[in-house]
């Protein structure tokens, strides 16, 4: 009989029973005293007959009421049937603090009654609790069985108990339910939330029946691990099965292609969604095929979706403008942002924090302030992730004392805030005070780990900090546990190099105790060229050669070490096998932002609506600077063209044109930030010396490897850079 038709019974019964309360205070009782006098008590297999039902149907309310009632009445004295079926409703309800006084008061504990606790305390966040139980059964003589196992294999999951885990399935084995698919499935999980996926696909192999939870278990234990590989290797085997993909299925397949970045099998997912399982295309499926989309870098494929949803939620929208800011298309990140503010979607941390990577990329500061002050109002100003994506994105926008006050004013600084201020000052050639930060991170009891490590080694390598920088590299293993990485190794290359120790930083990476990367020897090739050093450099473009023949940079930079040389022939003859490959160079790019609006140079550009205005600007400039005392630096111009062509080469580049921007549009005294998305090469850095001192403006430039900050002739960066 259900819950309806019992309660409709009992009411007409006792007409006010369940509008007393369940609570026993002196009033109640003798209310309740009453009733029971004017009729007579349930029957004690009526309350359990009800009980049953209320369990099934977690009415807590109603349970509360009828438990008053056969506590007053006396049904439940000493009545053990009606005392399990109660601690068993309360613990089906989630009370476990209820359950467990009327399980304690119980003398005949029934296999039931166990089952039911270890369940109870299994799926509401106590699964300790539930561990403890189990092994007090057994002591008490009472068998667990396939009921009770699949609670207590959830139990060793969720507390992550490795070896209880381990014996608990040793005692599966033995007690013979190892066929048992439920039990199965549950140890799938386990070894899953364990990370053990060797021993969850000894489990699998050996299911004489699986059933569509544990293909799925299997497919999202994978790609849980990272392993999306094997994940879609399972469901190339469930294929061959007569069981149809559902739901879960789909998700994990697609978050595998996502994480392998794999568009040819996401798209054929889509494909079989659309063609076959067409009613499982909820908005959780599009927005997972959004960011597959975006993760394959088919950006245009994830606009598409997105457009022809019906329904938008935050996470289709954060997918779309973190896709955009991963693709390289901050402007468009931005500019959704601003329609999902127009439409009213929601913002969350997610929103904000990949709005806030986008403002970075392109350092659009007056743009991420505003984003600042719309964070604070949604109320999100004391969020440790947010608050760290804000002291990154005032760290690459060019404004540091932005990022030390959002820094101080974090109420919680995790791992990753301290690496955020540690890089900020690397960034801008503050390395005593990134080694300082660090030193105060130590002094909090905050361990290092090897992203911050990373960090403040570059700091040193910024700041020429070499001592400094190799105390850190030494004490890494010794004080920190941290196993060097090839990111740590690419600093300390890079950090010799820069300081002109060309032979030490070539003998480290000759005794590496790990095999070295394309990063490890880029870092000795751009040392190589700011040294001119011929024979090294050859070297290490041979290895990046070897390595990576598709990378355009390692070949730029050997014809720049022979340009510098005058070699024109090799020169010549690098350049040809580049061009040969199909390789091109990255154009020289600046953005400036004004008014919340980014403009964008290119070498020599000339379709920008104020193009006249900007070269008669750099003109007057060019004669300016040349009264102040500048001389034009021609060995910037790694060309075999004349010294006249030289100079005009250099008025080209795309800092120089955005300076003389910045100039024409903003007031005087007001500070002028560039971005460039190359070095910035020695006669602009010049140049741009000569112009913050001629034109009284602090100018503030990123190129693509830290800042520069220009005031009264002089940078900061010491012109080591």
């Amino acid at each position: 009989m259900n819950v309806a038709l019992y309660l409709k019974l009992v009411k007409s019964q006792y007409p006010t029973l369940f509008k007393i309360s369940p609570y026993t205070t002196t009033a109640i009782k003798t209310s309740l005293t009453e009733q029971c006098l004017a009729h007579p008590p349930l029957s004690s297999l009526w309350c359990g007959s009800l009980l049953q039902s209320l369990t099934n149907s977690k009415f807590l309310n109603q349970g509360n009421q009828l438990h008053a009632h056969i506590t007053v009445c006396g049904t439940l004295c000493q009545n053990t049937y009606l005392s399990t079926k109660l601690a068993a409703f309360y613990a089906g309800c989630g009370q476990m603090d209820a359950a467990q006084v009327i399980f304690d008061g119980i003398l005949l504990k029934n296999s039931f009654l166990w089952n039911f606790m270890i369940r109870g305390y299994a799926c509401n966040a106590v699964p300790l609790m539930s561990i403890v139980l189990s092994r007090k059964m057994l002591y008490f003589g009472r068998k667990a069985d396939n009921f009770t196992y699949p609670f207590v294999l959830k139990a060793c999951g969720d507390s992550l108990v490795v070896e209880i885990g381990r014996k608990v399935h040793g005692e599966i084995v033995v007690a013979g339910f190892e066929s048992d698919i439920y039990v199965c499935n549950s140890l799938l999980a386990m070894y899953s939330k364990f990370g053990d996926m060797g021993s969850a696909r000894k489990v699998f192999d050996k299911m004489l029946e699986r059933d569509l939870t544990s293909w799925n278990t299997m497919i999202l234990g994978y790609v849980k691990v990272g392993n999306p590989q094997e994940a879609l290797a399972i469901f190339g085997i469930m294929a061959k099965s007569v069981l149809p993909a559902d739901g879960t299925t789909l998700l994990g397949l697609i978050s595998a292609c996502a994480k392998l970045a794999a568009r040819k099998q996401g798209k054929s997912i889509h494909g079989f969604v659309v063609t076959n399982s067409p009613a499982l295309c909820n908005e959780y499926l599009i927005n997972s095929l959004i960011d597959m989309y975006c993760h394959c870098n088919s950006i245009i494929d994830a606009r598409r979706l997105f457009e022809e949803a019906t329904f938008k939620d935050s996470v289709s929208w954060n997918s779309m403008i973190s896709g955009y800011a991963r693709n390289g298309d901050a402007f468009e990140s931005l500019r959704l942002f601003c329609r999902m503010v127009i439409e009213g979607a929601e913002t969350d941390q997610v929103t904000f924090t990949a709005v806030l990577g986008a403002c970075d990329r392109i350092t659009a500061l007056q743009f991420g302030m505003s984003v600042h002050s719309c964070l604070i109002k949604k109320g999100f100003g004391a969020n440790t992730i947010v608050g760290t994506a804000l002291i990154d994105m005032y760290a690459k926008c060019g404004c540091l004392a932005c990022s030390c006050f959002v820094f101080d004013k974090l109420p919680e600084k995790n791992l990753v805030s301290w690496s955020s201020m540690i890089s900020g000052y690397g960034i801008h050639g503050m390395g005593r005070e990134a080694i300082s930060c660090f030193d105060e991170m130590l002094t909090n009891n905050i361990l290092p780990d090897d992203s911050v490590l990373t960090s403040v080694l570059s700091a040193c390598s910024h700041a020429g900090l070499v001592a400094e920088g190799k105390e850190i590299f030494r004490r890494m293993t010794k004080d920190y546990d941290v196993k060097p990485t090839v990111a740590h190794y690419s600093c300390l290359v890079d950090m010799l190099g820069r300081a002109g120790h060309l032979d030490e930083a070539y003998e480290l990476i000759e005794t590496m105790e790990i095999k070295p990367t394309s990063d490890v020897w880029a870092a000795l090739l751009n040392a190589c060229w700011l040294h001119r050093n011929a024979k090294l450099g050859e070297i290490s473009a041979q290895k990046l050669f070897d390595m990576s023949s598709n990378e355009v940079t390692s070949y730029i930079c050997l014809s720049n070490i022979y340009a510098a040389e005058r070699r024109w022939d090799d020169t010549e003859r690098v350049r040809a096998i580049a061009k040969g490959k199909g390789l091109r160079k990255t154009p020289g790019c600046s953005f400036v932002e004004l008014n919340k609006a980014v403009h964008t140079f290119l070498v020599g550009d000339r379709i920008h609506p104020q193009a006249k205005k900007i070269y008669a600007k750099l003109e007057d400039l060019n004669q300016r600077l040349k009264e102040a005392g500048y001389i034009p630096d021609t060995s910037s111009v790694l060309h075999n063209v004349e010294e006249e062509i030289k100079e005009k080469m250099l008025w080209d580049h795309s800092e120089r044109l955005a300076i003389a921007f910045a100039l024409i549009n903003t007031a005087p005294g007001t500070i002028i930030r560039i971005t460039k998305n190359l070095r910035v090469c020695r006669d602009c850095h010049t140049v741009t010396k000569f112009i913050s001192k001629v034109m009284h403006r602090e100018i503030i430039m990123r190129d693509i490897r830290r800042f520069h900050h220009f005031k009264d002739g002089v940078c900061s960066c010491g012109d080591y850079w």
